[in-house]
């Protein structure tokens, strides 16, 4: 073989080499703006939404303080991003807080309007589709479907402590109770068992969520110290491995 030849043949290599490279490049870059645009989309329409609603009722007032919260979370996520998965968590946080802007509309009787992408940190928690009320450690707590005066904080649903805590209106946010002070992380994990989990009271659940639940109840299962005043009513759930309404 001649030296020519061999010569040739490197340069067509470090060519494909050095073509295919540049294409890996363009494509990186294509997908990394792809995601600026979907997430800054997203950041300006809630923008939008915060900018303009106002709400005089207790839970819309929550919700749109919330709408803002993920808001300001949005926009510094946005301005650090410099990968495709920091461009996503910024467009998760404001979906997340579009989500609380469709439940402000809600509470203020206004249409929520149009459907959003679903979380994916709220991927098959499920929302609440009945009221249920318990007592923990002598607190009161309420969670239901609808906005009411002693149900005013709403959740898109997600997952605290490994527990699913699905979307829907609490009398407090439990699912902060659980990470910081107050009840702390114990009590918190027996507010989530006394509300939601399948060891108490007719709650329906299918097999597979009786299962993740377990799974994900770990070393604090059981309800401990807990009196469930006025909660024996829990049906109406449809777990079914943390995919259906409860």
């Amino acid at each position: 073989m001649s030296v020519l030849l061999i010569l040739g043949i490197v340069i067509v290599v470090l060519l494909v080499v050095m073509l295919a490279r540049r294409n890996g490049a363009a494509s990186q870059a294509t997908r990394l703006e792809d995601a600026r645009a979907d997430a800054q989309r997203w950041y300006e329409r809630l923008g939008g939404q915060v900018m303009n609603l106002h709400g005089d009722d207790p839970a819309a007032r929550q919700a749109l303080a919330d709408a803002g919260e993920r808001y300001n979370a949005a926009g510094g996520q946005l301005q650090q991003a410099k990968t495709v998965n920091q461009f996503a968590l910024a467009r998760e946080s404001a979906l997340e807080g579009l989500q609380y802007v469709r439940a402000a509309r809600v509470a203020m009787g206004l249409d929520p309007g149009p459907d959003l992408p679903p979380l994916a940190s709220a991927q098959g928690v499920g929302q609440l589709t009945q009221e249920r009320e318990v007592n923990v450690q002598g607190q009161h707590y309420k969670a239901g479907p609808q906005p009411g005066a002693d149900t005013p904080y709403y959740y898109p649903g997600g997952r605290v402590q490994g527990r699913p805590v699905p979307a829907g209106w609490y009398s407090t946010p439990v699912w902060k109770t659980a990470l910081g002070a107050g009840a702390g992380v114990l009590g918190g994990m027996l507010i989530f068992d006394a509300l939601f989990s399948p060891g108490f009271g007719d709650m329906g659940y299918g097999d597979g969520f009786q299962d993740g639940y377990a799974d994900a109840a770990g070393d604090f299962g059981g309800g401990g110290d807990t009196d469930f005043g006025g909660g024996s009513d829990f049906g109406g759930f449809d777990g079914g491995d943390f995919g259906g309404d409860f």
